[in-house]
């Protein structure tokens, strides 16, 4: 089942808000939907929108896709570095510790060449 992060409107004509909920993707944005997340109010002035961070971050990590919206509002609200939760982008934070150690011994390896390679050509 795919599922998205998407905002459904609500309220009456020219005083809308919205809620932001976890739905199948197949199904219409008014239909049927697993879970309200919070909401976001446009018109409201300051605090303009609320979000349960913890369950956004749960059905993330189990494969929910936000709308871009969404993604907007969960990046104001600080949940998560949210490119990295969807489309798999590695930070240098979180390398590996072995990959970095590594790259370390093969740069110390290369090191190691070439002063041998230096004393060959200056007894030469």
């Amino acid at each position: 089942m795919a599922v998205k992060i998407r905002l459904r409107r609500m309220g009456s004509r020219n005083a809308a808000f919205y809620r932001v909920i976890i739905q199948d993707s197949r199904r219409a944005p008014t239909g049927r939907f697993i879970e309200t997340v919070g909401w976001y109010d446009p018109k409201q002035e300051g605090n303009n929108f609320s979000l349960n961070l913890d369950r956004i971050n749960y059905w993330i990590s189990n494969g929910a896709q936000p709308s871009e919206t969404a993604k907007s509002l969960i990046k104001k609200a600080a949940a998560l570095p949210i490119e990295q939760a969807v489309t798999g982008e590695v930070t240098e934070e979180e390398v590996p510790v072995a990959s970095v150690e590594a790259e370390e011994a093969a740069e110390e390896a290369v090191a190691e060449e070439a002063p041998a390679e230096e004393t060959a050509e200056e007894k030469a």
